[in-house]
């Protein structure tokens, strides 16, 4: 039997100095380590061994299993070869996903900017505009809601709570969902929810389900700002990127002059309404909120034909698929511009290797169909986390840290002058009308018919006798400590009215609404109520006063030049400059509003405040794509709009606690608020100039 430890070796001199050994094949023994020794048969090598020193030692130790130092050696410098051939591969991947922005961006050059582009822009901007009209619907069918399903005061506020923390909410989850399901598929689930959950709203008679199905609905178009412009800045070269997302800003003002009209076209028209059998009324406030859908139904529609990012595909290694969808963009858009002839001459995209989605696909291949998905959903979660925890690293934390700071900053001026504005000409028209109330006092009546209608009236100390009131509307009018002994009231419609501290003696109250909440420590002596009207009651053509659907609609249309010149500039004098000058001069306005004493001037100075600051905002949500690397883009900016909805909350609440008490506070804190942030905005790196990472 042959030894592998045994060959004849023959060992040769090369020109260079160097051993080299073949081996005959030949039954004697041979090591090529050990070239000093001619062959030997093995009871020679036995003596040989025999007083032998200690580097025959070690080669004896060789038939005992111990290595040679010459393998050991070996095998050191083998390892050292394998570390090299790994660093070299670490590094050549890293090449290769760092060369990805700039082939990116090469093939978007080559791609042109046109047919394709425009077609994206008018469906994401119906998608934004259905954010921007989701945004106004509760505000203008609250007065009309509240008297129909008699929401309390303590209520209305937290259906608008409510309603903004569901946009939090869906903007913080769908902004990460988007980074690992991709933007189309995103887009279009926040879409359907918010249309499913909003057309059932339409049909709510009761405040508890109105609410909780606002609040989904609010859950998913939360997350359509963020999707929007992760998705539409991927189809851009660099230097479009700026202007066309300035241009995609201006359909959220779309969204808020379309909501303005319609709302001041539709809700004071309450004989629009109809009735679904007895129960189900639909007055015209419900009708308005089903208008509002056809933003949303829209851009659904259009969805369909669009295809996914490729850039998202590119970052999850799936690389035929973007291939195909970017020659679409080259064929679509060279096409529209009488070029037909012109190929996409690219044949392969370098993309970054990814190890979690083939774990996915592993995973997700064993086991039932419900532990299968399971195992997606969990996998896909932990990836989310993963991103939203990667944004703290050391070279996205202090650009992270100013970002948030910024948008706090603008949200919490920008929406709580939008609350103090017209709460502010509510409470001008309020004043206006108290300071015309008329007041009767210790006025006896007796055996009197009330045919006509009482309106912004106090009656004090006041004596009823045998008086009848019958078919009117009783409008803002106070009862104090009166006395009504046997009258009889009949068909009575009331709004804003009170009896306090009243005696009432032997009176009817017939199909009225004056029921036991209007009774202010009265004191009722044999007062019968026959058939009262159930639920609460409105006098739509005194309550939905045009006036604020007006303040809406041109503050809307005021922010037209300011979209106009940052669209403009935006590329041309840097997204930082925009920033930075638009919210310092929007501090200067709100000095402004201390010489606002009438509503014509608060009108004004909000109409002025509004086209000053939407530079900031469309500079902001331009540099928020920008500075965050695709695999991140949507969980950054999706963070950033939550924090925006929760500075929006905050500053809801504080605006409208000063309301009838003092301007100087809310002033002073919008003034404070965007002189901060646009002092910390000129610190943001400019990324005009910046390919996408």
């Amino acid at each position: 039997m042959d030894d592998p430890y045994h060959n004849n070796v023959n060992q040769q001199m090369t020109e260079g100095g160097d051993y080299t050994y073949t081996q005959d094949g030949g039954g004697q023994d041979g090591y090529p380590y050990q070239t000093d020794y001619p062959p030997q048969d093995e009871d020679a090598a036995s003596d040989a061994t025999e007083g032998a020193d200690e580097d025959d030692q070690m080669y004896e130790g060789e038939y005992q299993g111990i290595p040679h130092p010459d393998e050991i050696k070996e095998a050191r410098r083998a390892a050292r070869v394998e570390a090299r051939r790994k660093a070299r591969m670490a590094a050549q991947q890293e090449e290769e996903e760092e060369s990805l922005p700039e082939q990116y961006e090469t093939i978007m050059e080559d791609c042109g900017h046109g047919r394709f582009q425009w077609m994206l822009f008018f469906v994401l901007g119906l998608a934004l505009m259905a954010d921007g009209v989701d945004g106004f619907v509760v505000g203008f069918v609250l007065p009309s809601a509240e008297k129909d399903m008699c929401i309390s005061n303590a209520d209305k506020g937290l259906l608008g709570l409510l309603v903004y923390v569901a946009m939090m909410v869906g903007a913080l989850v769908w902004g990460g969902l988007c980074d690992k399901m991709g933007r189309r598929k995103c887009l279009i689930y926040v879409l359907t929810i918010d249309l499913v959950f909003s057309f059932l709203s339409c049909f709510a008679q009761g405040y508890g389900f109105f609410l909780f199905l606002r609040f989904c609905s609010g859950f998913g178009i939360g997350g359509s700002i963020p999707i929007v412009y992760t998705y539409f800045t991927e189809f851009l070269q660099m230097d479009k990127r700026g202007e066309h997302l300035s241009w995609l800003c201006m359909f959220w003002m779309f969204g808020g002059l379309y909501a303005s009209f319609t709302a001041w076209g539709i809700i004071p028209h309450y004989g629009w309404g109809f009735a679904i059998g007895t129960q189900l009324q639909m007055h015209s406030w419900r009708l308005f909120i089903l208008v509002c859908l056809f933003p949303a139904l829209a851009a659904l529609i259009g969805l369909v034909f669009m295809p996914e990012s490729p850039r998202f595909l590119l970052e999850n290694a799936r690389h035929d698929e973007a291939w195909m969808i970017l020659r679409q963009v080259h064929d679509t858009n060279w096409k529209a511009k009488g070029e037909p002839e012109r190929v996409f001459t690219v044949t392969n995209i370098k993309t970054p290797q990814t190890q979690e989605d083939e774990f996915i696909e592993i995973q997700s291949e064993t086991g039932t169909a419900f532990q299968r998905w399971t195992v997606r959903k969990m996998t896909m979660l932990q990836q989310v986390m993963s991103n939203v925890m990667s944004l703290s690293a050391p070279e996205l934390r202090l650009q992270g840290l100013l970002l948030v700071i910024v948008w706090f900053c603008l949200a919490f001026s920008y929406h709580g002058l939008g609350v103090w504005f017209p709460d502010m000409i509510k409470y001008m028209q309020y004043e206006e009308y108290e300071s015309k109330v008329r007041i009767f006092h210790r006025e006896r009546v007796e055996r009197f018919h009330f045919n006509f209608s009482l309106v912004n009236q106090i009656h004090r100390e006041g004596e009823y006798i045998h008086d009848k009131f019958a078919n009117i509307e009783i409008k803002s009018v106070k009862f104090e400590s009166s006395l009504f002994e046997n009258c009889y009231f009949e068909d009575i419609k009331s709004t804003n009215t009170f009896f306090e501290n009243c005696t009432i003696k032997n009176t009817v109250f017939y199909n009225t609404d004056l029921w036991q909440e209007k009774f202010k420590n009265c004191r009722m002596e044999n007062a019968t109520f026959l058939h009262p009207k159930k639920g609460c009651h409105l006098n739509f053509q005194e309550e939905n006063d045009i006036v604020i659907y007006m303040v809406s609609f041109l503050g809307s249309l005021a922010v037209l030049p300011g979209n106009i010149i940052s669209a403009l500039f935006m590329d041309k004098i840097g997204r930082i400059r925009i920033i930075g000058g638009s919210m310092l001069a929007s501090s200067a306005c709100t000095f402004l509003l201390l010489l606002s004493f009438s509503q014509g001037a608060v009108i004004c100075w909000q109409c002025l405040f509004y086209g000053l600051s939407v530079a900031a905002w469309n500079g902001l949500e331009v540099i928020s794509v920008e500075l965050y690397p695709s695999s991140k883009r949507g969980t950054a900016f999706g963070i950033l709009n939550g924090i925006c909805k929760f500075a929006a909350i905050i500053a809801s609440s504080i605006f409208a606690a000063f309301i009838g008490i003092t301007k100087i506070i809310p002033i002073f804190l919008a003034f404070a608020a965007l002189v901060c942030g646009g002092m910390v905005a000129l610190k943001l790196p400019e990324t005009r100039e910046k390919i996408l990472s």
